[in-house]
């Protein structure tokens, strides 16, 4: 397998709202008409074309728009997909804290870097509520350049911890995710900026979870893929990749997207269900601090993304997320407040009976628990939240 571009039609450009094409040399993170960048449709992969001799997600190279021969690459991708009993039937669940950095923002952060970094970067500025940040610093180590990571004063200590400890410089910021995005923005005018949120070349890799759901299934997509949203990349990144799949023939339809926000900050799963905007009151923090995003740079293509689907959006509730960490773990899966919000999820859209038991599902588990270990313990040790308890949850 060789290190070219993708092969086949016109050479892939970014692209904003409006139409403005722009070239993929150009270091702009944002379209002249102030909104995010996406790269031009790419053909599908096909079987033969995966690199089996690679084990990471860069076996997809021939369907990323990025040189594969100046890739970062920390053996991101490849995560285990494992088949648990749940509510009675049969459910694949992702594991995506086996990523180098315990999240699945590895996948984006590879992509992303190795793109900026063959353009001559040696220095990046990201801002993050911590996994994104914690990538950022290890990939930025990993390719022998500066990384400046803007982070929510109230992130977990941990999170914090592992992006110091990669070498990057921390700046905490007061106030909300919104805010220190504003202020990442600010910055931006002096440092190249690698947002996970804004990048188009993030959600390139983003995208590869899907092709591991595809090659994993003997090349065939699940009905139902569930996820957690907070700026909601994992879920453009599966309608990327499902996308293209679908227009290479390799699969007959697209899964559905079931997207789970918690209650609170569900800009995504609100503006899809026609909730009107602040019709839930103030916003009050969340277990799941990750997804805890007022205003999503990519909002409408996510929206879409999920109706192109023919999938279902839903609020999760706090204590539902509280159960769902129980649960989870209640089957050997630690897996951090956030991505718990998931299961949660699936837990909703089987009651509801939109997720049939004869179905294909796979649900994404974005991150570890290790990485929030403050909101685990508020998880079981609160009370009637013990071990005991959740050992009984099944």
């Amino acid at each position: 397998m060789n290190d070219e571009q993708p092969s086949g039609g016109d050479a892939p450009f970014l692209i904003d709202r409006s139409g403005a094409r722009y070239s993929l040399d150009d270091p702009r993170w944002r379209g002249d008409d102030g909104g995010p960048l996406a790269v031009s449709a790419l053909p599908g992969l096909r079987p033969k074309q995966i690199d089996t001799a690679e084990r990471s997600l860069w076996r997809y190279r021939a369907a990323l728009p990025v040189p594969a021969d100046r890739r970062v690459s920390l053996g991101e991708g490849c995560t285990p997909m494992i088949a648990v009993d749940w509510a009675g039937r049969r459910v694949h669940f992702k594991l995506e804290w086996f990523n180098p950095t315990s999240s699945f923002k590895d996948r984006g952060v590879s992509v992303m870097i190795s793109h900026l970094v063959a353009h001559g970067v040696d220095r990046v500025l990201e801002d993050s509520s911590g996994n994104g940040g914690s990538a950022v610093a290890a990939y930025a180590a990993a390719a022998g350049i500066r990384a400046k990571i803007i982070v929510p004063a109230a992130t977990s200590a941990a999170k914090i911890l592992q992006a110091r400890a990669y070498g990057a410089e921390i700046e905490l910021v007061e106030g909300t995710r919104d805010e220190v995005a504003q202020e990442a923005v600010r910055q931006s005018r002096r440092i190249p900026y690698a947002s996970h949120n804004w990048h188009p070349m993030f959600l390139q890799g983003t995208k590869t979870v899907a092709y591991e759901m595809w090659e994993s299934l003997g090349f065939a997509a699940p009905d139902n893929v569930v996820l957690v949203a907070g700026a909601g990349s994992n879920v453009i990144g599966c309608d990327l990749a499902f996308g293209e799949l679908l227009a290479a023939g390799q699969i007959e339809r697209r899964p559905r997207l079931f997207v789970g926000q918690p209650e609170h900050w569900a800009a995504i799963a609100d503006t899809f269900n026609g909730v009107a905007p602040g019709s839930r009151g103030e916003r009050v923090p969340t277990i799941a601090e990750g997804a805890s995003i007022a205003r999503p740079v990519r909002l409408p293509e996510a929206v879409a993304a999920i109706r192109r689907s023919g999938g279902a959006a839903y609020a999760v509730p706090e204590a539902e997320i509280h159960a769902a960490v129980r649960a989870l773990s209640a089957r050997g899966l630690y897996a951090e407040p956030t991505s718990s919000v998931a299961a949660a999820t699936l837990d909703h859209f089987i009651a509801s009976g939109e997720i049939a038991p004869d179905e294909t599902t796979v649900v994404v588990l974005t991150g570890a628990g290790l990485k929030s270990a403050e909101k685990m313990a508020a998880v079981f040790t609160g009370p009637g939240d013990d071990a005991r308890e959740a050992g009984g949850t099944r």
